[in-house]
């Protein structure tokens, strides 16, 4: 599939009136880097445009209420505005009476106009619907539009979101970050860990094991990085440390963008042991050995668990010198009924395949290339990533001939792990691209 969409879509240059070949994957590169700015520039526009009408609806809605507080008028003025505006205005869709009413309680919520221009009005209007009928508290409604703006949350994850009670999760666990790093990584680090975690998509039953956990949490990564928060780029599952002469696997490894550091995490289908502290300890000392670079920070563990004692972890947390945190997990069997509605659809997760099959397909090949260099006696020294693999085996003479392309659509499963939003066209061609140079590696290696 992929060999004959290559050569369809090749274009072709003329030059003083001959044909001249141009390089496929240069061009693709210019085309998604014209459209990133041409969505760029659609985005700025929509976001103007919103910005000027949230404004707009909260001038209606303070008016609403100046004249009702001055003139006494009841709320069935609010019907008759609906009625005059709707004839003055018929090509607006927003003046209904139940949505001028939601304007005088937005301007209610809101009463600070500096407040509503550089923050409130970068969300769209149905983001501030939501927030008014789900989340009563200001400081906590002026939380989740924040965490909104700065995450880039959908209507349907905010939703999620509030209904997961994540402004009192986050930051919850029980950590010793405070005397384990300096005082501006501590502060960011605990912030970054919540307690518990809600991990609802899966689906599974009382007798799961650890690695039906993994698996689970692995197949539904992009659910799992909104889980978990900006910043977290998945590096890998079991991934493989040899110490030693012994071989020991990670449950997950992740790195911290905003934090600089790798984030080992380790899955207990059971309640917080002290013997979990000491084993994460010594995974601790193995990554920031082997894997942390020069301007990393140190690395820090996150043991996820089905419940604890707060005073077993304590203890257990107290004279560990490496920064590590507890946190609970919790699992639901289906979804509370008043969130099924607001949540995404099958059909809308359908859209989100191509991504999540990058990350599988990313995963695979670098399971694959690792027996393909063992068999041939090409030893890593330390854990090594696809693109150090393939320039080492390149170097060996023995690649499968699609290893070039592979080369490029490495960069778009990088982005898909990292959860980063990746063009439709360039994830179904990685697919392909991937796909192929896992059949020739299968193939070369029998």
């Amino acid at each position: 599939m992929s060999t004959r969409r290559s050569k369809s879509v090749t274009p072709r240059a003329t030059n003083t009136g001959r044909a001249v070949e141009i390089d496929a994957q240069s061009y693709f590169a210019f085309v998604n880097d014209l459209k990133n700015k041409i969505v760029q520039a659609r985005h700025r526009a929509s976001l103007s445009v919103n910005r000027e009408l949230i404004l707009l609806y909260w001038t209606i809605g303070s008016d609403i209420l100046a004249r009702q507080k001055r003139e006494g008028w009841g709320a069935k003025v609010i019907d008759h505005l609906a009625d005059d505006l709707g004839r003055a205005f018929p090509e607006m869709t927003g003046l209904s009476a139940r949505n001028l009413k939601y304007m005088r309680a937005f301007a209610q919520a809101w009463p600070d106009g500096e407040f509503v221009q550089q923050v409130v009005a970068q969300l769209p209007w149905g983001h501030n619907v939501r927030l008014l009928d789900a989340v009563k508290p200001s400081e906590e409604r002026a939380w989740y539009a924040r965490q909104a703006i700065e995450h880039g949350w959908s209507r349907n994850v905010l939703t999620h979101q509030i209904g997961s009670n994540l402004f009192v999760r986050q930051g919850n666990a029980m950590t010793n970050f405070s005397r384990t790093l300096p005082a501006d990584q501590s502060e960011l680090a605990q912030q970054i860990i919540k307690d518990p975690y809600t991990f609802d998509f899966l689906a599974l039953g009382p007798e799961m094991l650890e690695r039906d956990l993994e698996r689970g949490l692995i197949e539904h990564l992009r659910l799992l990085i909104l889980e978990l928060g900006k910043g977290f780029a998945f590096v890998g599952s079991q991934y493989h440390l040899q110490i030693g002469g012994q071989d020991y696997y990670l449950d997950l490894l992740f790195y911290h963008l905003r934090l600089r550091c790798f984030v080992v995490i380790e899955l207990k289908i059971e309640d917080f042991k002290p013997e979990f502290a000491g084993k994460m300890n010594f995974y601790l000392s193995a990554v920031d050995d082997q894997l942390r670079h020069l301007d990393d920070k140190p690395t820090i563990g996150i043991i996820l668990c089905k419940g604890r004692n707060e005073v077993i972890v304590e203890y257990a947390l107290r004279d560990s010198t490496k920064p590590m945190g507890v946190a609970q997990y919790q699992i639901s069997e289906a979804l509370p009924p008043q969130f099924e509605e607001d949540l995404p659809t099958l059909t809308e997760f359908a859209r989100e395949f191509p991504l999540m099959s990058l990350v599988k397909l990313r995963i695979e090949i670098e399971r694959a290339l690792r027996k393909f260099a063992e068999k041939r006696g090409i030893a890593f020294d330390r854990p090594t990533g696809i693109m150090d693999m393939l320039r080492d085996l390149r170097q060996q003479g023995a690649m499968p001939a699609s290893t070039e392309q592979m080369l490029g659509a490495l960069s778009v499963m990088n982005e898909a792990s990292h959860s980063v939003d990746v063009d439709a066209d360039a994830a179904t061609r990685a697919v392909d691209i991937g796909t192929l140079f896992l059949a020739e590696l299968t193939t070369t290696d029998d």
